[in-house]
């Protein structure tokens, strides 16, 4: 089961996106899917096929978006929050070797094409929960288990 928690900017970006399929691009498709029908035999016509499936997967974009935004509970940064990892923390990991790490704990639905995301049910994001800087932290990887110590928390405010 996925974590329904998510960012303020995780929640915008995902109803921008719902937004822009929902008045903008589904529209255009729908008017494309139109034009293409009237043409008359579908079953060779390349412009309907396509954007008929173009549509198809809209519409299920715009159910999983809408779905999803009814379903998260947006979670903001409170001043209790600092100096500990909690959802929404930037963190910066550091090994004994000084290879450096450095992410920012968030909703499974806000890791896609963001960089230096992670979700919080990620193993490393659960292992950082609570720490402190100069904590350590300890993962378990299919390599065995790495420790890392806490560099820098901070939020977006």
């Amino acid at each position: 089961m996925k974590t329904q928690l998510i960012t303020k900017q995780g929640f915008e970006k995902l109803k921008s996106e719902l937004d822009y399929l929902w008045k903008k691009e589904r529209p255009e498709v729908t008017k494309i899917v139109a034009w293409a029908a009237s043409l008359g035999d579908r079953s060779e016509n390349a412009d309907y096929q396509y954007n008929k499936r173009r549509l198809r997967e809209i519409d299920r974009r715009v159910r999983f978006l809408k779905k999803t935004l009814e379903a998260v509970k947006i979670v903001e940064y409170h001043p209790q929050q600092a100096g500990k990892i909690f959802f929404g923390a930037w963190v910066e990991l550091e090994d004994i070797d000084g290879n450096s790490l450095t992410f920012r704990i968030v909703g499974p639905e806000e890791i896609y094409g963001e960089k230096n995301h992670i979700s919080i049910d990620a193993p490393m994001a659960r292992a950082c929960l609570k720490k402190q800087v100069d904590d350590e932290v300890i993962v378990q990887t299919p390599s065995g288990k790495k420790e890392w110590f806490v560099v820098d928390i901070h939020y977006e405010q």
